[in-house]
């Protein structure tokens, strides 16, 4: 029976100031993939990237939005993942019907990795190029992390069509003052992880199972969430500021208008008639003066 519940798990080795995340994505993640024909390659990339969005949303020391934006010119073209700071998640891949590419870099091709944080308190988000340096995502981020916070952090990423997850560590300021071989012992250890125990096994049971010779204190979970409701006032303001005119011949080439909405996964479907209603109930245009 496939599970339902998705969340992040934080949990710390507090006797060697390692800290370290869980997360699972479940039903969250087929959810993402609803109606959406992706090559097992690009699936599996673009949950990965959901997988660490996660994890790096509930790190962030302001509450804010984080997004993350792969392009390229290989046959993944562009890769999306967005997260809110209660970790509501949602994303997309644009990608060749026959994208199989064994590796990121031939994937992408020159692929380039944007990531942008916005936080309410700042008037324009935070925009950061993130260095694409290793064939994994998990490569890329471990060495974004490692320059972008000054600590070294290891990550495992898994996702197929059912489950995306990831395991995260990161070694903090004074582990080395704690225990010179901790950081070196605990990564040894998680790099035995499979990829089915890290998409199955409840975090308390993945922990022991990986360093039950460690005391690892785990924190409450928190959901991560795919609720991004359908939103037809938007796409109605959006048909009716193109004008008639186009829509009629949109309507005239194709017998309908239809509009997807690729980050939150929507299809907004017009006819005839539909158009007609939306443009008989349009706002009269502002009076010239």
């Amino acid at each position: 029976m496939l599970r339902e519940d998705s969340f992040i798990q934080r949990f710390l080795f507090d006797a060697l100031d390692i800290r370290g995340a869980v997360v699972q994505l479940n039903a969250v993640w087929r959810a993402m993939l609803a109606g959406r024909r992706y090559t097992p390659q690009v699936r599996d990339v673009f949950g990965e990237l959901s997988a660490i969005a996660a994890i790096m949303t509930s790190n962030l020391k302001q509450p804010g939005r984080l997004t993350f934006q792969l392009q390229g010119h290989g046959p993944l073209s562009l890769l999306v993942v967005d997260c809110t700071e209660s970790l509501n998640l949602r994303g997309y891949a644009k990608a060749s019907d026959n994208a199989s590419a064994s590796s990121l870099p031939d994937l992408l091709g020159d692929g380039r990795m944007l990531l942008t944080l916005d936080v309410a308190a700042q008037q324009q988000p935070y925009q950061s190029h993130v260095p694409r340096e290793g064939d994994t995502i998990a490569a890329v981020f471990e060495q974004y992390l490692a320059q972008s916070e000054q600590q070294p952090a290891a990550l495992w990423l898994s996702a197929n069509g059912d489950t995306a997850a990831g395991l995260f560590l990161q070694k903090l300021p004074t582990a080395d003052e704690r225990d010179p071989d901790g950081w070196q012992r605990v990564t040894q250890l998680a790099a035995t992880v499979g990829n089915d125990e890290l998409r199955a096994l409840e975090p308390a049971t993945l922990l022991t199972r990986l360093f039950h010779e460690e005391d690892v204190r785990l924190f409450p979970p928190r959901a991560v969430t795919h609720h991004w409701p359908a939103d037809p006032d938007k796409i109605d303001t959006m048909l009716r500021g193109l004008g008639r005119e186009e829509i009629d011949a949109i309507l005239a080439e194709h017998g309908v208008v239809e509009i997807h909405d690729d980050l939150s996964n929507h299809t907004y479907r017009y006819d005839a008639d539909a158009i007609d209603a939306l443009f008989a109930d349009a706002p009269a245009p502002p009076t010239q003066h």
